[in-house]
Parts: structure tokens; sequence; C-alpha cells
């Protein structure tokens, strides 16, 4: 996944960094990510999500809000309407490369953020929110013992996840006079909103808040026992999974025509953490799987075996071969079962001339529906000439290039 590092002109002029994640193609779709407070636009979770929707041809950006990260700015000087602001800076950037946002993602308090943001970003046509407060003023709470001061000085620092920052009073007046409702309800947008249960931050209510207040089309995803801030790697990659599942519906992916020489196009594997053996599988923009080895291997077995893969290659293509003649002949076939197991064996007991071991696949098929001994028969037979079950019997040529 190439990443371009930029910057941009925010809300009041200070330039603010970001990476722009691109596909390795073309790009379909372009998505604009808003990360939590205080946090910045390389939290695990956004850099996830980035990488599978970057997989399915939609670049996306993030970036760090002003006096954030490497952000320029004073984070003193901000307020939730000046994180708005920088949004709909960041689409007009996006915009002016030919690359207007058609999805908002934002985690926590960018979520309300990008709620806030669609009405200025007219090329929107899908919405994402994780963990997000219904009323931005919910954020107040990582600061209450210091409200009385900032109240009554002006400002006061605050430690927020073991840092220093400065709260203004201009701060804390913005999120206490900003509705989201209005918003919400005026969306003109799809909207996804993904939450945990015992998101200690911020309480599953606001979910429901959130999902009350919208129209459809709308969507609700919990995420089960994740931590507010997602930093599992397992959570990260579910929440990006429904998000790259939920998106295609609401925003128009059309891929260009596969390469020549590749007709099903190209299946791109990526490692998802060296330290174990978990792989992302991308088949085009649309489809999607992970690869994994089992626990007694040295996997977290989250995925299907490699063999695992080439054995439903077989079950499936045998099943498509069979329902495709018995189609076309019309037979009463009304369902088909394939169970493929897939072991080393020794060549000779496999009935083989030869030493050493060979692969061995066994495939045990299930027809139903009223077929006579001769039309079983035939179905059988068809089963061998499946292409799949060709390349593996016969000798297939694998070429390897070193891309640097």
């Amino acid at each position: 996944m190439p990443t371009e590092r930029i910057t941009f002109a925010g809300h009041d002029g200070s330039q603010l960094a970001a990476r722009l994640d691109l596909p390795d193609g073309p790009v379909l779709a372009t998505a604009l990510f808003a990360h939590c407070f205080t946090c910045s636009k390389d939290i695990p979770a956004a850099r996830r999500i980035s990488a599978r929707l970057a997989a399915m041809g939609i670049a996306v950006l993030r970036f760090d809000f002003t006096g954030l990260g490497h952000s320029d700015g004073e984070f003193a000087n901000t307020t939730f309407t000046s994180n708005v602001e920088d949004l709909i800076a960041a689409a007009h950037y996006l915009a002016g490369r030919d690359m207007a946002p058609a999805l908002l993602i934002g985690h926590s308090l960018g979520g309300a953020a990008v709620l806030r943001a669609r009405a200025g970003i007219p090329s929107v046509k899908a919405v994402v929110t994780l963990g997000a407060p219904a009323d931005p003023a919910h954020v107040a709470h990582l600061f209450e013992a210091a409200l009385p001061e900032i109240r009554a000085e002006g400002s006061a620092e605050v430690s927020l996840g073991g840092r220093p920052f400065q709260i203004r009073k201009a701060f804390v007046d913005d999120i206490s006079e900003t509705a989201l409702g209005p918003a919400i309800a005026d969306l003109k947008a799809a909207l996804l909103i993904l939450h945990a249960p015992r998101d200690d931050t911020v309480s599953i209510d606001n979910a429901s808040t959130i999902f009350m207040a919208a129209k459809h089309p709308k969507s609700f995803v919990t995420l089960d026992d994740a931590d507010h801030l997602i930093t599992r790697a397992a959570d990260a990659d579910y929440a990006a999974g429904v998000i790259a599942a939920w998106v295609s519906r609401y925003v128009k992916l059309s891929p260009p025509a596969p390469p020549p020489g590749t007709p099903e196009g190209v299946v791109r594997v990526t490692e998802v953490d060296p330290s174990g053996y978990l792989q992302d599988i991308q088949s085009g923009p649309r489809h999607h799987a992970v690869a994994d080895e089992p626990a007694s291997y040295g996997g977290t077995d989250r995925g299907m075996s490699p063999y695992g893969f080439v054995s439903s290659g077989l079950g499936a293509c045998t099943s498509m071969t069979i329902r495709m003649y018995a189609r076309r002949k019309r037979w009463p076939l009304s369902g088909i079962r394939v169970d493929v197991c897939h072991n080393k064996v020794h060549a000779q007991d496999a009935g083989l001339l030869t030493e050493g071991k060979v692969d061995l696949f066994r495939r045990k098929i299930h027809l139903e529906g009223p077929l006579d001994a001769e039309q079983t028969a035939k179905l059988l037979e068809i089963a061998d000439k499946c292409p799949v079950h060709r390349t593996l019997e016969g000798t297939a040529q694998i070429t390897t290039e070193l891309i640097t």
C-alpha cells in the first residue's frame, strides 16, 4: 500500500500533517478519516482500516487535527467547530486533486465531527462512526475536575492519556453549545455506527441516541468487547472488514478491466502481523478473506490454512461444474455438497509408482434430487473434469519475480 506524506492548510492556515494511503491500482473512491480526541492519524485502528479500504481501491486521507501529532498550530486555540472546519479543509484539498471524498470515517470525538462536517462536504455518500459520542460535550468528563478552574481562569492544563494539554473556556463553551441531533437527522448519507457495549469511555447509549436520530439507510454493528481505542488487532481487523463490506453498497466502486493475461484479476496477499502467520487476502475490490495457521502450528486460527483454500477451490469448482452440466441437461438435481480433505501420504499408498510423499485430496460428493443411476454416474464423471481438478492433477507452472 503506497502512502503519500502530505500537508494542507487547516481552518486557520496552519499546515496539517496527513497520510494519503493509496491503492496499488486505480483509485475507485476516496475516504476521509478523523481521529479521536487528542489522538493522532497513526493510531492502530486508523492504520488497519485504511489498509483494508486501500486494498479495495479506496484511497484514505488521515490527518492530525490542528495542534496535534505532526500538525502545526496551537491545540489550546482549537474547538470542536475548528475540528469540523479542518475536516472540510481536508475535503477541499482532496477535491483539488480530483479525489473528493465519498466516505467519512470518525473515531470517538472524530465521529461526532464527521457527523457535523457532512453538511459541508456534498460529495459524501456514506458516514461511519466508531465509538462516537452523541453529544460533543460528552468529552468534558475527561477533564471534569478542571472545569471550575477553566471557567474561572479561562484555561487549565489537564492530563489526558498521560500527556499535558491546555484546555480553554472557548473549547468548553463550544462543545456545550453544539447539538448534533439536527445534523444527524439531516445527514443525507448512509450511516454505519460501530460501538462496543463495554466501552467505558463513551457508553453504548450514545450509539443508540445517534441511531434513533438518524434516518435510513442506517446500520448499527456491535464491536463486542473491544476497548474504546480499538487497540487489539483482531478488533481493528473486524471493524475494517465490516466497513469494507458495508461501504460497497453505498459508494460506487467500478473497477477497470483486469490486466491482460489475468482474466480473474489479481489476488493480493499481505502479511498482517510479522509475529504470526495471519494474511490479508484481497481479490479485486470486492472479495476479502484471511488465511492463517492453526494454533498448534504457531498461528492464531483466524482463517483457513493455505491448503484449506486449495481444498475449498477444488470443492467449489467441483460443485459449480456439476451444476453447470445438470442445468444444461435439465436434470432434477436439487442440491450439491462437496466435502474435501487434504493430507500428505506416501506415493505408494496412493497407488502411484513413485517415491516420496504426494498430496492426497479426498473428495466426497453428495447429490440431492431424484436422479437415476445413469445421471448420477455421469455427474460423478463430470466432477473429474472441473478445471481445478485438472490443474491439481496436471502440471502447473509458477513464475516468480522480485518487486523492489
